[in-house]
């Protein structure tokens, strides 16, 4: 079913404040494609890969086919069908990335055209770097640009294959379609640009917020807890465990910390408890208290 838009909860949501944010980077990703990408043949995946591939195509005919435009049209139709996947407040997310990220494409087409640079390397990484920067934004700020992944949440729903998967997937298909249409070369070029601009996604999106979580086994578990809420200034959390070769209780610590402090963390534990089991792993975004507050 799906859900109805609660009006008062938007307007109040942290989305509608940073969506200055997300028209700042929908006009950075723009001038990325517009700069780098359309102009030498660069299909790196999605929607906006696509849609370069028919406007060469369209050229070629003569007809003048926008890649803004197709980018919006597109998105409109994908997501009347993934609509009830994330009901009122996924749709207006969606909705102000790509119809943003559109307008910017467009807008800026015939103003950065004397910038355009003829090696295809530079094109393919600084389209991907700047492209990359401007989606690490939007996606920061709780908003998308719809495209690959509103078409894997489809195919997903009804097949149950991975997301992920299935947006590489999509992505790689993009990229080979672009042979034929440009070059083989050139759509090597889009495949590298593609994994570089995911990279720098991921840097925008998790950079700022990235730590550690530590779950620590050992029998001076309270010294050990007592020294990182004192000495650290950390919180942690005593969860009841169970080990199963020795068939005894054995109390486990949880601690979220920052990069910096696992080498403390390690000192703590080592000066206590030699022998403790101490498992230490990546934690893309904490929230809460004593770390980024929770918003929508």
């Amino acid at each position: 079913m799906i859900r109805r838009m609660d009006a008062k909860a938007i307007i109040k949501s942290q989305f509608i404040r940073d969506v200055p944010m997300v028209a700042a980077g929908c006009a950075i990703a723009a001038l990325g494609i517009d700069a780098f990408m359309v102009p030498n043949g660069l299909a790196a995946g999605g929607v906006t890969g696509l849609a370069t591939i028919i406007a060469e195509l369209g050229s070629r005919a003569g007809l003048v086919l926008p890649v803004g435009v197709q980018t919006i049209v597109f998105n409109a139709l994908l997501l009347l069908l993934a609509y009830r996947a994330g009901g009122a407040r996924y749709a207006l997310r969606t909705v102000v990335g790509f119809v943003l990220l559109g307008f910017f494409t467009d807008a800026f087409a015939p103003l950065v055209a004397a910038f355009v640079p003829d090696d295809l390397m530079l094109s393919a990484l600084w389209g991907a770097i700047i492209s990359g920067l401007g989606y690490g934004l939007v996606f920061r700020s709780g908003a998308n640009t719809g495209g690959s992944d509103t078409v894997a949440q489809i195919i997903s729903r009804k097949t149950s294959l991975p997301v992920g998967s299935t947006v590489m997937a999509i992505d790689v298909a993009v990229c080979a379609a672009s042979a034929p249409v440009f070059s083989v070369g050139n759509a090597l070029y889009a495949a590298l640009s593609m994994v570089i601009m995911g990279y720098v996604v991921d840097m925008v999106v998790d950079g700022g917020n990235r730590r550690r979580a530590a779950f620590i086994v050992s029998e001076n578990y309270e010294a050990i807890a007592q020294d990182i809420m004192r000495g650290m200034n950390r919180g942690a959390t005593l969860i009841d465990a169970h080990g199963m070769w020795s068939g005894q209780d054995r109390p486990m610590l949880f601690v979220i910390l920052g990069k910096r402090e696992v080498t403390i963390l390690k000192a703590i534990v080592a000066e206590h408890d030699e022998h403790a089991i101490m498992v230490i792993t990546d934690v893309n975004e904490a929230f809460g208290e004593g770390f980024k507050g929770l918003t929508l």
